[in-house]
């Protein structure tokens, strides 16, 4: 199972989408609160409440209680947009982590720094965009990972 991980996320359609996309893909979705919004929002449940039953989710109260979550040989990559690495270029695994940002501002500095963090991985885009919205994101990244795992669960989708 893939799991992608969104740290502090504030904008509820956002994780709505994230939800939608967990649930489509079989990827675990994990939270790192604080959460900017509460799951009574509008927004989210507009955007993820049909298939918050399907997706598999988990809250953490913090960076550090993610981390634990994971066997410490597991993979954790944190996508930037300060990296030259391709996450194109990247071979995923079973188990590996896509690690996201909060939506205003990325990643804060001591996640980017921490000894966890196997890679940091941007997604390419045109010069002078300052980033792509959090949940494409994370859908370019979660289906890249999957299409490479052969789209297990999918039934018949290689």
């Amino acid at each position: 199972m893939l799991h992608f991980v969104f740290h502090n996320p504030v904008i509820a359609g956002n994780t709505g989408n994230a939800i939608r996309l967990a649930a489509c893909t079989g990827a675990m979705l994990h939270l790192i609160e604080p959460l900017g919004f509460n799951f009574d929002d509008a927004h989210l449940k507009r955007a993820g409440l049909d298939y918050h039953d399907l997706a598999d989710l988990q809250i953490h109260h913090s960076w550090e209680d993610a981390k634990a979550y994971f066997d410490p040989a597991t993979r954790i990559f944190a996508f930037t947009s300060h990296t030259e690495n391709s996450y194109a270029q990247e071979q995923y695994r079973d188990g590996d982590v896509l690690l996201f940002g909060t939506e205003p501002t990325g990643l804060p500095q001591d996640i980017l720094t921490d000894s966890r963090i196997t890679k940091h991985l941007r997604i390419p885009m045109l010069p002078a965009r300052r980033s792509l919205n959090l949940s494409n994101s994370a859908s370019i990244a979660v289906y890249e990972a999957w299409r490479q795992l052969g789209f297990p669960g999918a039934g018949g989708a290689n």
